[in-house]
């Protein structure tokens, strides 16, 4: 199932719905754009609380996903330690996916 979610990550992003990168996901956050918040496993303890504290904040659904390098590799891009999905729909798809695996 990780291989189907990564998959769907790939498609949120063809799709203009995901943003990567601490810089943007952050910018995501405060504009109010992000639905959910995707934190890799294997972050810093100091990103995962600022990721966490923003998400809190602003009452957006967060969750740890992979590895930064797995995140980075299902965008084909280098490693991403947070990803915004910016759709509600695609948010809702992915958390149900989630919890079925």
């Amino acid at each position: 199932m990780k291989n189907n979610l990564s998959s769907f990550m790939g498609l949120m992003q063809k799709a203009g719905a995901l943003s990567s990168g601490e810089v943007a996901v952050e910018i995501d956050i405060k504009k109010k754009k992000s639905k959910l918040v995707i934190i890799a496993e294997d972050a810093s303890e100091n990103t995962k609380k600022k990721f966490i504290d923003m998400a809190k904040y602003r009452n957006i659904k967060y969750v740890f996903f992979q590895t930064k390098e797995v995140l980075g590799m299902c965008l084909g891009k280098s490693e991403r330690s947070v990803l915004s999905i910016n759709d509600e729909g695609f948010a809702k798809s992915f958390l149900s996916k989630l919890e079925a695996k």
